[in-house]
């Protein structure tokens, strides 16, 4: 398959009129070749048109095509072969490695929810009996299932070229509710992007499907992202990316006629707590593994453990220097792009510059263009607390240790943080008192809790959670990763003695689905 530079509009491939961009190579510092045209408004109006026009068939269709077109979504990216790994190399200088597991997880992912389509759980199918009989008041014939919000606008994230992008998770869980789909592609990833948008767009074709499932818009700037957000086809919208990102698009989703959600995952520093019962047996260990969590991937995870929080004793200096060590020997790597470097390299001279904090380690530097160098700082509780620059985060491969003095410092500085993605507790036995004062702080703050673990790393599976409370995401109900992502473009609709004729086949009394159902306040397959 050839990159065209062309967008994706339904069934069609466009050339963009509204200016031209291109794809950089990050680690030359160069523009790679081909050109792509970008979209202009009625581009993206046409997109919209098409997928409202697509809604009711592609929601209405068969929950066995539905999860067939996930499954051929998938296929068709694994047939794209070493092009597409080659092409978000170049574009992302993310190692070859990293990306094969990244089409490993976002193949996993698609053929997740395929699966998740066809037991038909997160359809919710509830029967409340009508009771003509009952007093004072009569009950009606009551049941609900949830049916998809509508077309839903998706953004590409910088991190993750396949996984959170065009094929991600939020277009994955969009489809599977039954939502077409409108992506923004990352003006990093512009080749990347069409690879996969054309193997969704074969995917549409091949499936029977309206052409208004899916369409892949390009721009460059803010534009056509806002156009997008605010346009009233649309009905939710899944972003990850900056803070500042995100609360721009929640403010043009709040300001419309009709408001929609955004779901935004933004900011998190993902506190790693190391408890002194651990810090005692394996704190030289427990350091290593944290600086290689750290430095993975550049440090551009969204679950970067940037913030660690020990309690002052005689064995924190030796956590802290063999953390300072480890870090020492990594060397600087190149990031996803010039902007996200340059803006950790001021990141990391701001932190520097702080009162009250301490410059522990740096990596091994080099000349190689939009390196980052990791770094590792330190400050107390009591600076950390007073300075809401410290609690902000730094994209990349570094972190901030918070030394306490007492527990008492400790669960106020938990107490203390925002939201967050994560958090981790490493703990032994001697420690589980303390874990359990921790415990209900860190359930109202993280969306997931580590236990002896590294928070980088995140399964694509049913009770996975990556979400938490603002700034983390922008709301902390949902996920944006596992099966219960479906939820957030889902809503539920209650239908009232409607004639057997009408009932959708969830809600029928012979249970055509065969679907698990809770029918008078008790599931089973009635």
């Amino acid at each position: 398959m050839q990159i065209t530079g062309e967008m994706l509009i339904g069934g069609a491939s466009v050339r963009g009129a509204e200016g031209t961009m291109f794809a950089f190579d990050p680690a030359r510092g160069t523009a790679l070749e081909l050109p792509f045209g970008a979209s202009s408004a009625d581009d993206v109006d046409r997109a919209c048109r098409l997928a409202h026009a697509a809604f009711d068939a592609f929601r209405a269709a068969p929950f066995e095509t539905r999860a067939r077109f996930l499954e051929t979504i998938a296929e068709n990216i694994l047939a794209l072969g070493d092009a597409l790994i080659e092409r978000a190399h170049q574009e992302s200088a993310l190692p070859v490695a990293r990306l094969e597991g990244e089409r490993g997880r976002t193949v996993g992912q698609l053929r997740l929810f395929a699966s998740h389509i066809r037991d038909g759980r997160w359809l919710a199918a509830t029967i409340d009996s009508a009771q003509p009989e009952r007093k004072p008041l009569p009950r009606a014939d009551l049941r609900l299932q949830k049916i998809p919000v509508g077309p839903v606008a998706v953004f590409g994230a910088s991190n993750f070229p396949l996984a959170f992008s065009v094929a991600g998770g939020d277009t994955a869980s969009a489809f599977a509710a039954g939502c077409p789909v409108i992506v923004k592609a990352h003006p990093a990833h512009l080749g990347t992007s069409e690879l996969v948008g054309r193997a969704i767009q074969q995917a549409v074709r091949a499936c029977g499907l309206p052409e208004g499932t899916f369409s892949l818009v390009i721009g460059a700037g803010n534009a056509i992202g806002e156009a997008l957000v605010a346009h009233p086809a649309i009905k939710a919208v899944g972003f990850t990316g900056s803070r500042g990102g995100g609360l721009a698009l929640m403010d043009i989703a709040a300001k419309r006629r009709e408001p929609i959600p955004v779901y935004a995952e933004m900011s998190s520093i993902n506190p790693f707590f190391v408890l002194p019962g651990a810090l005692a047996k394996r704190g030289a260990e427990i350091a290593r593994g944290f600086v290689d969590s750290l430095t993975l991937g550049v440090g551009q995870f969204c679950t970067n453990p940037g913030l660690v929080v020990v309690l002052d004793g005689p064995d924190t200096q030796v956590f802290v220097d063999a953390a300072a060590q480890a870090l020492g020997q990594k060397g600087a790597q190149t990031m996803l792009t010039a902007g996200i470097a340059a803006a950790y390299a001021n990141g990391i001279a701001e932190r520097a510059a702080g009162a009250n904090v301490c410059a522990l380690a740096r990596g091994a530097d080099t000349d190689a263009k939009s390196a980052a160098c990791p770094a590792l700082f330190a400050t107390t509780q009591q600076a950390f607390v007073s300075d809401p620059q410290l609690e902000d985060e730094i994209f990349g491969p570094t972190s901030l240790i918070v030394i306490c003095r007492n527990v008492d410092e400790m669960i106020a500085l938990a107490e203390h943080v925002g939201g967050q993605l994560t958090a981790t507790l490493h703990v032994e036995a001697d420690d589980v008192a303390l874990a359990r004062r921790l415990l209900p702080t860190l359930e109202r703050k993280a969306g997931r809790i580590l236990a002896n673990g590294y928070p980088t790393g995140v399964e694509v599976s049913h009770a996975m959670v990556h979400g938490g409370p603002f700034p983390a995401t922008s709301d902390p109900r949902m996920t944006s990763v596992g099966a219960m992502a479906i939820e957030r473009f889902l809503r539920p609709v209650c239908y009232q003695d409607l004639p057997a004729e009408l009932l959708p086949p969830a809600l029928q009394d012979d249970n055509p689905l065969d679907l698990w159902r809770v029918r008078d306040g008790r599931l089973g397959h009635g």
